[in-house]
C-alpha cells in the first residue's frame, strides 16, 4: 500500500512538472512574440525605422549620457504604441501639427531646414545608433520613462500640466 501511495505521489509530481513547464513556455513565448518588432516587418522596414530612431536620438541627445540617449529611443517607442500617435517609427519622428496656424513638429530638430543633414559627430551619431538598436530590436527599457510621451530641454519652460516622471541629463520627461 506504502509503495503505491508513493508511486501514485510521484505520478501527481511528474505531471504537476509537465503542466507548469507546458504553461511556463507557452507564456514566455507568448511573451516574445509580443516584444519582437522584426517577426512582422521585412528586413527593410526594420533598417529604415532603426535609421529614424537613431537620427532621432542623435539630434535629440546626441551629446547627453547613455540613459538620456536610451530614454529619448524610449519616448519614441512608447509613441509608436499610444493611441495619440502615429504607429510607426519614422511617422512619430516626422510627425508635424497645426498649432495656432504655425507649423510645430513633435521633434524640433525635424522641422530645422538643415535636418536633411548627415550627422557631423561620427562617435555621438555611432552611439545614438547603437542605443537605437538597443531600443528597437532589445527592447531595452529605463524604468523611469517607461510611461513617458514628453520631453522637454531643462533650459525651456513650456508649462505644461503634465505628470512629470523623471529628469535625464538634460530633459525632463512626461508622461
Amino acid at each position: 500500500m506504502e509503495k503505491s501511495l508513493k508511486s501514485l505521489n510521484l505520478l501527481f509530481a511528474i505531471l504537476f512538472v509537465f503542466a507548469m513547464t507546458f504553461v511556463i513556455s507557452k507564456q514566455r513565448l507568448e511573451a516574445l512574440k509580443d516584444k519582437t518588432y522584426a517577426s512582422t516587418e521585412s528586413a527593410e522596414m526594420v533598417q529604415k525605422s532603426l535609421s529614424c530612431l537613431a537620427l532621432n536620438v542623435y539630434k535629440e541627445a546626441g551629446h547627453e549620457p547613455f540613459e538620456g540617449k536610451v530614454a529619448v529611443a524610449q519616448v519614441t517607442m512608447n509613441r509608436t504604441k499610444h493611441p495619440s500617435f502615429p504607429s510607426t517609427v519614422c511617422e512619430v519622428v516626422h510627425q508635424k501639427n497645426s498649432f495656432m496656424g504655425k507649423i510645430v513638429c513633435q521633434f524640433s530638430w525635424y522641422c530645422d531646414s538643415a535636418h536633411r543633414l548627415r550627422p557631423v559627430n561620427k562617435q555621438a551619431y555611432d552611439e545614438s545608433y547603437r542605443v537605437a538598436k538597443m531600443v528597437l530590436l532589445e527592447d531595452f527599457q529605463l524604468e523611469s520613462v517607461k510611461t513617458a510621451l514628453y520631453y522637454h530641454a531643462d533650459y525651456v519652460d513650456p508649462n505644461w500640466k503634465k505628470k512629470k516622471v523623471t529628469k535625464i541629463g538634460a530633459h525632463i520627461f512626461y508622461e
